[in-house]
């Protein structure tokens, strides 16, 4: 693959002050580049101290070089890092005097893409580097190095690796029919695709759990006024952070806390009650309390315990989209003398709790762990985007229906060849051409 490989530099550090900074510069034939800035060549792979210099020869600021000869780099190209003091203006001189010397501003995420174009990192790789870096959890943090390391990648090829010998057992017979071939035994063909189908649901159910370290759960906390809402966010994210008073109508905007519950990100939304009112404040409140809902993942719909699920919470619940989960949470339980509860119905989950005085809220965590598919101690999840659930989901589908064609080779062969191509699609790798080239290795073919 061919790519351009002009010089590009960036400074690689945050923005605003700091002790150290660091200006990056990859690209062919930087030999010229690190003298007219260094007056010499640094050792490579080894921290050498270096004055920075301007097109006068007088010094821009003093710190360390470093030089890593291509390919052996993290972009896969000579790579010259430049680190010096962490101000801005000095950065900002340092990278100034590099273009001037011919390289060209780079452009957002162009050092990862150019390490994935020289086959340093797959397509999964480099998305994890980004990941890494917005990490918001500790838990996310070590899933997105584990992907980084090519775990995910490991995975996803030993799927390409079943699902290629079972495609090489069919397709055989198809590409080369004048050859003499037995036909493939079909106890083997289907245990092989049971165990594929098996891999990719294990697989697909860890990705989903990881996607969920990257985006969060997005919980809405909805109801009639003065029913508890703000004081279940209070408890939830263990600061005093909505109004709360005996005055329906209190909040009148939805306020906002991120929260962290077994290292699963959660979104918390307090909205404004939800009920008839000529108030125009309040009534805009209500109307993005409907917009937060139509966004949610769950919605906790807070109802009175002393006065159960009404008649208007029903209404309330038939107006929430399908998509998001619902449970109702019987607030209030310390004013009625109730028990901690938690009690499941066939259309509906109900949770009784003091969001007050704090008990059964152990009951809700676990509840929203459940919806979000936790598991407690794992630790082998797949730091996952929606384009990979999207590729994993259609390539078990192209699989399962692979299945109801044992009788018919070509069609049974094509639905493989699209799970491979949605597998392909994560890391970017094997094409058809690798397909044919494992037939022949493997089965001599033409002999």
């Amino acid at each position: 693959m061919t790519q351009p490989d002009d010089p590009i530099a960036a400074i690689a550090t945050a923005a605003g002050r700091g002790g150290i900074g660091v200006v990056r510069v990859s690209g062919r034939s930087l030999v010229p580049l690190a003298l007219a800035l260094l007056g010499k060549i640094p050792a490579a792979r080894r921290a050498v101290r270096a004055t920075f210099l301007d097109a006068s020869g007088a010094a821009i600021d003093d710190g360390l070089a470093l030089y890593f000869p291509a390919p052996q780099s993290y972009t896969g190209e000579e790579v010259l890092e430049l680190q010096g003091h962490g101000g801005p203006v000095v950065m900002q001189m340092l990278l100034k005097r590099c273009l001037e010397l011919g390289v060209r501003l780079a452009e957002p995420g162009e050092f990862t893409r150019r390490a994935f174009l020289n086959d340093k990192l797959d397509l999964a790789q480099a998305e994890s580097v980004a990941d890494l870096i917005e990490a918001a959890t500790d838990s996310a943090a070590r899933c997105a190095l584990r992907s980084l390391r090519g775990e995910f990648s490991a995975a996803i090829e030993e799927l390409l690796r079943q699902l290629i010998e079972l495609r090489m057992l069919v397709e055989v017979t198809l590409d080369f029919p004048e050859e003499e071939f037995d036909l493939p035994d079909r106890t083997e063909v289907t245990g092989r695709h049971a165990k594929l189908l098996e891999a990719l649901d294990i697989a697909l159910a860890k990705s989903r759990q990881g996607s969920l370290l990257r985006t969060g759960l997005q919980v809405v906390l909805a109801g009639q006024p003065n029913v508890g809402k703000s004081s279940l966010l209070n408890r939830l994210a263990g600061e005093e952070l909505a109004i709360v008073t005996p005055m329906p109508g209190t909040t009148r905007d939805s306020v906002r806390q991120a929260i962290q519950l077994e290292g699963v990100p959660l979104n918390i939304v307090d909205t404004a009650g939800l009920r008839d009112t000529q108030d125009e404040v309040e009534r805009l409140g209500i109307a993005r309390t409907w917009g937060e809902i139509g966004r949610a993942d769950v919605v906790l719909l807070l109802v009175d315990a002393s006065v159960g699920v009404t008649s208007q919470d029903l209404g309330l619940v038939a107006r929430i989209p399908e998509a998001a989960k619902r449970v109702f949470v019987h607030n209030k339980i310390d004013l009625v003398g109730a028990e901690p509860q938690v009690q499941r119905e066939e259309a509906s989950t109900n949770i009784h709790l003091s969001a007050k005085t704090g008990a059964g809220m152990d009951l809700l965590h676990a509840e929203l762990l459940g919806i979000a598919g936790w598991q407690q101690g794992a630790e082998d999840l797949f730091m996952a985007r929606e384009r990979h659930l999207v590729a994993l989901r259609h390539a078990a589908q192209h699989t399962a229906r692979a299945g109801e064609h044992f009788g018919q080779p070509e069609l049974f062969a094509e639905e493989l060849r699209l799970a491979q191509k949605q597998l392909d699609s994560i890391i970017g790798e094997f094409a058809a051409d690798d397909l044919l080239g494992e037939i022949f290795s493997r089965f001599c073919v033409g002999k």
